[in-house]
């Protein structure tokens, strides 16, 4: 019998990654992606990626889609009190393992893992420390695609908002934001890849500004889209 294990998804190209290296391992049974919504605007929390979006990627990935909801806006208390809920379910379903995509920083790692301790449930980092320029590359090169949706002006230009991950983007990117962006630079919503089933068709909206972040608003293409597919979910 495989491993019954969940997939921490944001719906980027980082936890697309990890959903594509488990299935490579072959020693796990992916039960489904898992991902918190900001409940009062129905959007990927931090990415600002509406959760039809979400719903057609999960179709995509052919995986069934849970959800925690969080409140608008949630302490870490509130963060902890409703992940707790959520893993008390999880093993509940005879999920024993919890992958996260995750790749070099040691803090979010070990909250992470005291976060799990004696729940049940064991985490699983299937691209921990994987040199990320390189790793960029391999991404583009096996065809994953993906828009940035949110990027911090800190570090970045508001043009970089809604371009392609591509080979461009990276030759454009400052010596000092990491390639995969594991500090934050920027967020992104991956449309095609190994990972997915079929491409999801999608154009890019307005752009928003909250504080030193800049979100574009990302949609389905109706032009392509016939039908929507549907993702079975469970909410918290």
């Amino acid at each position: 019998m495989r491993t019954r294990v969940i997939v921490s998804w944001s719906g980027g190209k980082d936890s697309a990654w990890a959903l594509h290296l488990l299935r490579q391992r072959g020693e796990f049974e992916i039960v489904a992606l898992v991902t918190s919504l900001n409940e009062q605007a129905a959007r990927i929390a931090i990415h600002g990626v509406r959760s039809e979006l979400l719903a057609l990627q999960a179709a995509s990935a052919e995986l069934p889609l849970w959800t925690v909801n969080l409140p608008f806006p949630c302490s870490n208390a509130d963060y902890e009190a409703r992940m707790r809920v959520f893993c008390e379910r999880a093993v509940a379903a005879n999920v024993t393992h919890f992958a996260f995509g995750d790749l070099f920083l040691t803090d979010i790692r070990e909250y992470r893992e005291n976060q799990l301790r004696d729940t049940g449930l064991t985490p699983v980092f299937p691209v921990w420390c994987l040199p990320t320029a390189a790793l960029a590359q391999q991404m583009i090169a096996s065809g994953l695609r993906a828009k940035l949706a949110c990027i911090d002006t800190a570090v970045l230009d508001t043009s970089f908002v809604g371009r392609e991950f591509d080979d461009a983007l990276l030759s454009d990117l400052p010596a000092a934001v990491d390639p995969c962006a594991e500090r934050g630079e920027f967020h992104t919503f991956v449309y095609d890849g190994p990972m997915l089933s079929r491409p999801i068709p999608i154009r890019t909206g307005e752009t928003v500004t909250r504080g030193q972040f800049v979100y574009v608003d990302i949609l389905r293409d109706e032009r392509e889209l016939a039908q929507r597919p549907q993702a079975a979910s469970i909410t918290s």
